[in-house]
């Protein structure tokens, strides 16, 4: 097929679907209107126009009469036919007639009217033939009959072909009006359409090329600020947040894939050689104790990663209150400080009192449980000697303030950023038990809680600051996460994992 073929059948293409494009639709539906508001206006006013010529043609005629029957009274019959005689001759669009008591014409410029009319007195509309015109060429003409004394009928009126012309002339500037409406209101919808037309082609174009898998591809932004640059904003937002949760399931997928198989095959191996070399009932209970908490170890692992996809998805329990974090933060650190003195370290605590925020107990505690655990586990000094773990909580203008530090090895300004990704654990903490998930989960509910993460250097060590709006923060308009936070309490130090 050549270009010159291309052509025309793009134009077959496009043209019906330009005509099916809801702008064009509402553009021509706006058309409609106008035309038929433009045709009720230009008949509103050639039907005034109407009206105000035969008022003026009717106040022309009831004058006449009244002069002519005036001079009739004073100078009499003759008199009156003198003046019509004389006034007939004069060119114009008065017509005059004088009869007899029987009909019969004595003067005047009117030479053929319907029959009857003279026996009608008062106003009515006729077709009339002129004195100097042929009976063949009837014209019309507004007329009234009125009776003089002694049975003489006088006819005056006025011809109505300035009326007729003044409707010729609106109809025919309404037929124009209406067809220039109609012609630029077809070029708007053209040009309407054609314009949102090709905006919807390149969202649809994008649109499809993600579905081929460029899921990079994003809708371009004209930059007017109109509905469809709103709209491209919104599906560029929500594309971008589409990307984020498919990189972070190929990342789970691929977490799974390599450091779940790990526990899986030692829970195999522990199996195998349990089979192999248990002697007696006691050794077959022992492998299987320790099958049941590699079991258990791979559930709490799942458990955190459903929590923690959820919590990414923006997916939040209906059970989102007022609380006193205050009394949180206090019950954790009781339950820690036996954990804190086994590990050789001292765990204090500096809370105000009556903090409130509105979340989720479970998800805040277990965040909190979290830090607190991970602080225990790698906040010992590096030289030895005793460590504090410290955990305070207070205001701090609209946003409430929740700290853990510790004095350990820390965590190096590079590596801050990625230690929230799931199953990421640094080369110091490869010793200690753990799957890489706490901080992902602590920033996850962080997040979903509309607050801020900072990890900070506590020369030494690690201080990692939460901050959470005080009071009602903004609601987020998504379904119920109930299961996973429910299914883990809170405060649990053996729960989710967390490092």
């Amino acid at each position: 097929m050549t270009a010159a073929d291309a052509i025309p059948r793009k134009r077959q293409k496009f043209l019906p679907t330009l005509f099916r494009t809801t702008a064009f639709k509402l553009t021509a539906a706006y058309l409609v209107i106008f035309a038929l508001f433009a045709a009720f206006v230009l008949g509103y006013v050639a039907w005034n126009a109407k009206r105000l010529l035969d008022d003026q043609i009717r106040s022309t005629i009831d004058a006449e009469i009244q002069g002519l029957a005036e001079q009739q009274r004073q100078g009499g019959i003759r008199r009156l036919v003198n003046i019509i005689e004389r006034r007939s001759r004069a060119p114009g669009a008065s017509l005059y007639l004088v009869t007899t008591p029987v009909g019969e014409r004595i003067a005047g410029n009117v030479e053929a009217i319907p029959p009857g009319t003279l026996d009608r007195t008062g106003e009515s509309e006729i077709e009339y033939a002129r004195s100097s015109e042929t009976v063949d060429k009837p014209s019309h003409a507004l007329v009234r009959v009125y009776l003089l004394p002694a049975g003489f009928r006088l006819l005056v009126g006025r011809d109505l072909e300035e009326r007729e012309r003044l409707g010729i002339v609106i109809r025919r500037a309404a037929g124009w009006s209406l067809a220039l409406v109609f012609v630029l209101g077809c070029f708007a919808s053209w040009f309407v359409a054609r314009r949102v037309l090709k905006r919807i082609d390149g969202m649809s174009e994008t649109a499809h090329g993600i579905m081929e898998g460029d899921l990079e591809g994003r809708i371009a932004i004209t930059g007017t600020g109109d509905e469809l640059d709103r709209l491209a904003l919104n599906l560029n937002a929500m594309l971008d947040r589409i990307g984020e949760l498919m990189a972070g399931m190929q990342q789970v997928t691929d977490n799974i894939a390599h450091d779940l198989k790990t526990p899986l095959t030692r829970l195999r191996n522990r199996a195998e050689e349990a089979l192999r070399t248990a002697r007696s009932p006691d050794e077959l209970r022992a492998a299987l104790d320790g099958a049941i908490e590699e079991a258990d170890n791979l559930i709490r692992v799942f458990n955190a990663l459903l929590m923690i996809a959820r919590l990414e998805a923006g997916r939040v329990s209906d059970n989102m209150s007022e609380l006193d974090i205050s009394e949180i933060v206090s019950g954790l650190a009781e339950l820690y400080e036996p954990l804190a003195e086994e590990a050789g370290l001292s765990l204090t605590c500096e809370v105000a009192p009556s903090l409130k925020i509105r979340g989720n107990r479970e998800l805040i505690g277990q965040a909190l449980n979290n830090l607190i655990d991970n602080a225990l586990k790698y906040g010992a000094p590096e030289q030895g000697g005793a460590g504090t773990v410290a955990v305070s909580a207070r205001q701090a203008g609209d946003q409430v303030e929740l700290s853990v530090a510790d004095h350990g090895p820390g965590i190096p300004e590079a590596d801050r950023g990625r230690v929230f990704d799931r199953f990421v654990r640094l080369d110091t903490s490869r010793s200690k038990p753990g799957f890489g998930l706490g901080l992902s989960l602590v920033a996850g509910v962080v997040r979903l809680h509309g607050g801020v993460l900072r990890l900070e250097d506590n020369a030494p060590g690690l201080r990692v600051v939460i901050l959470l709006p005080a009071g009602s923060p903004k609601p987020v308009d998504t379904p119920a996460l109930a299961e996973s936070a429910a299914s883990t309490p809170t405060p649990n130090p053996a729960g989710v994992p967390t490092h």
